[in-house]
């Protein structure tokens, strides 16, 4: 079966950006993720993952493209992970994140399954939408805001070591 994807850059500004790709439900993440890259014009050499996502957008388990971890095996990879792993009808949301420094994000849904069309080459990048900007799009966060934090308010002095709640020498 072939999957039918769309992947939106996600962002603030004017207008939207996206790619339509199909791929293979048999072909891992890791082609995806090629995929993905060329479709935007990335050079596909930073770092990038891609998240489980709920119906709400929400960020789930992490599939990366190399393990980072500190304890080897520990992290699902992209190279051992199919499309129809962690796609189908009933989970068609992934988040994918590309340059963890520039945080590139897109918004990945599976729009539609279809038979394999004798004499198309998969993955096929269907449609294009919009061009992608020079720098990647800040990201606003929801959240409450940061401009009343203040570090300093529990009225600790860090230079009072005899009162500080910790062991200085933990390690």
């Amino acid at each position: 079966m072939i999957y039918r994807f769309r992947i939106i850059l996600d962002h603030d500004s004017e207008g939207d950006i996206f790619r339509d790709i199909e791929i293979r439900e048999t072909d891992t993440l890791e082609d995806f993720h090629n995929t993905i890259t060329q479709s935007f014009g990335f050079e596909g050499s930073e770092m990038a993952s891609f998240y489980l996502s709920d119906d709400e957008w929400n960020q789930g388990e992490e599939i990366s493209l190399f393990d980072m971890s500190e304890v080897a095996n520990q992290v699902r990879l992209m190279r051992d992970t199919t499309i129809n792993d962690v796609t189908h009808e009933a989970k068609t949301r992934l988040i994918y994140i590309y340059d963890f420094l520039s945080m590139w994000t897109f918004l990945v849904e599976l729009a539609e399954i279809v038979e394999e069309a004798e004499g198309t080459d998969y993955p096929n990048l269907m449609f294009v939408h919009g061009q992608i900007p020079d720098e990647a799009p800040e990201k606003s966060f929801e959240a409450e805001s940061f401009d009343d934090f203040n570090e300093f308010e529990d009225d600790l002095d860090i230079d009072d070591y005899d009162n500080l709640d910790f062991d200085e020498n933990w390690n």
